[in-house]
């Protein structure tokens, strides 16, 4: 079941972080860099991210979550997609990307991902998205940014 996550409430933060941390340590293991930003979130920065979060449960377990910011009404921008790695391979990530698809009346989809995550890179060509660009953030990391008109 997928639903909306009160993240001003700091139960549902520390929820969410209990699955950001593992899922992101994975992506930093493939990527080769571990500074991304999502390793270093707290409950308190998760709280003040003005990101709409949505959570796959399984019964009462938050399996994965999607957070976005809908941008001019036009633009759905994610900016998490995280499945927590005891759940990988269960289709949960391709679940909320559909909730977010379908539930959100915008003229496209943005999300950003490091340029060497493979799986992720694949998961959004797979689903349509377009790549944009490529930033160089520094010498260990890049981003591959795609965008979805629906």
């Amino acid at each position: 079941m997928i639903k909306l996550i009160d993240i001003s409430n700091r139960n549902n933060a520390k929820e969410v972080l209990s699955i950001q941390i593992p899922s992101y340590e994975v992506e930093a293991k493939i990527i080769g860099y571990y500074e991304i930003p999502p390793l270093k979130d707290t409950v308190d920065t998760l709280q003040k991210c003005e990101e709409t979060f949505f959570g796959y449960y399984e019964n009462t377990e938050l399996c994965g979550a999607i957070s976005l910011k809908v941008v001019d009404d036009n633009i759905a921008d994610i900016h998490r997609l995280i499945v927590h790695p005891n759940h990988f391979r269960k289709g949960i990530a391709q679940l909320l990307l559909n909730f977010v698809i379908s539930n959100f009346v915008v003229k496209k989809v943005e999300v950003a991902t490091g340029s060497k995550n493979t799986p992720a890179v694949k998961f959004y060509i797979k689903n349509g998205f377009e790549k944009t660009k490529e930033v160089t953030v520094n010498e260990q990391l890049s981003l591959t940014f795609f965008e979805k008109k629906l």
